[in-house]
């Protein structure tokens, strides 16, 4: 195989939900490496010498029904393919879980998204990577990426894993910064993420099991998970709403640059993680029904979850819940809190 039907990257990861026999295609402008299922690696032949150096990770399709960004993705990768894009930057495509894309569903066995680091490795000696294909996958991806950032040691990290949420949201896309263990947080990447059309930052506060935490933490990438909306089926996504997000997109790997000049704290909302709350056996629950969107703000005193009959309440007005989802296993994260927060004296 040397080529990809109709240029459709997504329809041959679909046909090949698991195993896909590495290829090359040759192209005028770039080298392109189709590396694994869902997995697409493109690099200019001339980079211009005075060009500051970068290597960008998209990814999407960690959860199989989140299909807005698959389709940014797969329209990105088409166009490259065609030759319609100018690539100045290497950049590595991740579809990242295809069987999961086939059925429509967020995983198969296991969230992709719990499975990174190991699942912390270093508190976690249990783990095991065989149990499932999708701790398989979260190794392969690891893989994938630590390759990747080698091939480029010059280069600039960075790596933008692309989502859409469970249930509707205040912010109706916001963005996830990892724990950056008191680093300082970039103004340039906030006027990045901002061009998507985001302007709600939520900055985590402890290690995680993310996609985006592994590459910031082991790789030193610029990292986040940018959430775009809400999820829906294929073919139902207003694609007038991603408009920005995609062109962003190409604007980076094109090698046009952000105005991180026109910064300005005004222009945002910065949430700090509040409380992780974790739901450990079956009795637990939300008190709010499933239409309540992210950030909705709740009073001190207002009682969020109940967990064998113990209340989990908030500590002060203005607490606002993300990612609510009782159905997730025991043990896992069940919802966050998050208040805002002033990041001015811990900024570059």
């Amino acid at each position: 195989m040397n080529k990809i039907s109709n240029n459709d990257f997504l329809a041959l990861t679909r046909a090949n939900e698991y195993f896909l026999t590495p290829f090359s295609i040759y192209h005028p402008q770039c080298d392109i490496d189709i590396l694994a299922t869902g997995v697409i690696y493109f690099c200019p032949k001339n980079i211009i010498d005075n060009q500051r150096k970068k290597a960008i990770v998209i990814s999407c399709a960690i959860h199989g029904n989140e299909t807005a960004p698959i389709e940014i993705c797969n329209d990105i990768i088409s166009d490259l393919l065609s030759n319609n894009i100018y690539l100045q930057h290497p950049t590595l495509f991740i579809f990242g879980n295809p069987p999961a894309i086939n059925i429509g569903e967020r995983f198969v066995e296991e969230n992709l998204n719990r499975l990174f680091s190991g699942m912390r490795s270093s508190d976690n000696n249990d783990y095991d990577p065989t149990l499932n294909k999708e701790r398989a996958r979260a190794a392969e991806l690891e893989n994938f990426v630590t390759e990747f950032y080698q091939k480029h040691p010059d280069a600039e990290r960075t790596h933008y894993d692309l989502h859409t949420a469970i249930r509707d949201s205040a912010h109706e896309k916001f963005a996830v910064y990892p724990f950056i263990h008191g680093k300082p947080w970039h103004k340039e990447q906030f006027e990045i993420v901002r061009s998507m059309g985001v302007t709600t930052f939520l900055l985590m506060q402890k290690p995680a099991t993310t996609f985006s935490y592994y590459s910031s933490n082991i790789h030193g990438a610029h990292s986040f998970t940018i959430e775009l909306g809400k999820v829906r089926p294929f073919g139902e996504n207003d694609q007038t709403k991603f408009a920005a997000s995609k062109q962003t997109i190409m604007n980076l790997i094109s090698g046009q640059e952000v105005d991180i000049h026109q910064f300005d704290a005004s222009n945002y909302q910065f949430m700090s993680v509040h409380k992780e709350v974790v739901k450990h056996n079956d009795s637990f629950k939300l008190t709010f029904s499933d239409d309540v969107a992210n950030f909705t703000a709740f009073n001190q005193g207002d009682v969020f979850a109940i967990e064998d009959d113990v209340e989990i309440k908030a500590d002060t007005n203005g607490e606002a819940i993300v990612f609510p989802n009782a159905n997730v296993a025991n043990g896992q994260r069940a919802m966050l809190t998050v208040i805002p927060v002033n990041i001015d004296n811990n900024l570059v």
